[in-house]
């Protein structure tokens, strides 16, 4: 789904841009801090041209213009996701129970997921706290905070 330009942040740091493994997570997390770039996988059994043996593989963009650009000119090319640095997220390792994983980890997102604010130093103790609402992914959303006693 096309957006503005400037919708999504660019690339924490360009340098870096395509240097990242191929395997990571997929989605998950609730929570972001980086983009780290946005990737376009191509599918040469899909037309995509044929640069890895018949392998998927994809190609790598600092921004998210760039990678909508590609994806739409380029045959059996998928919409972009964005690879994402969370360096803390929340787990969700059956439906609706939820763990503050604190291990760094490397995802791609579907570039929707980026709408969401930012992690600050407050949303996972906000989701976690006592006065959480009863929807805590209004929390992850921006759309709430806890009810604080005092």
């Amino acid at each position: 789904m096309a957006k503005s330009k400037d919708s999504y942040p660019d690339a924490a740091n360009p340098t870096r841009v395509g240097g990242y493994p191929a395997r990571t997570f997929a989605g998950g997390g609730y929570v972001w801090d980086e983009v780290l770039e946005y990737r376009v996988w191509c599918h040469p059994h899909d037309g995509a041209e044929d640069t890895h043996d018949g392998n998927d593989y994809f190609r790598a963009f600092a921004t998210y213009d760039e990678a909508l650009a590609c994806s739409t000119k380029t045959p059996g090319a998928d919409e972009p996701l964005a690879l994402v640095l969370q360096r803390e997220c929340i787990d969700e390792p059956e439906d609706g129970r939820y763990v503050h994983a604190k291990e760094q980890r490397i995802t791609e997102w579907p570039v929707e997921f980026l709408r969401r604010p930012r992690r600050t130093a407050e949303t996972i103790p906000d989701f976690f706290a006592p006065g959480a609402p009863s929807n805590r992914l209004d929390i992850i959303r921006g759309e709430a905070k806890p009810q604080r006693k005092g």
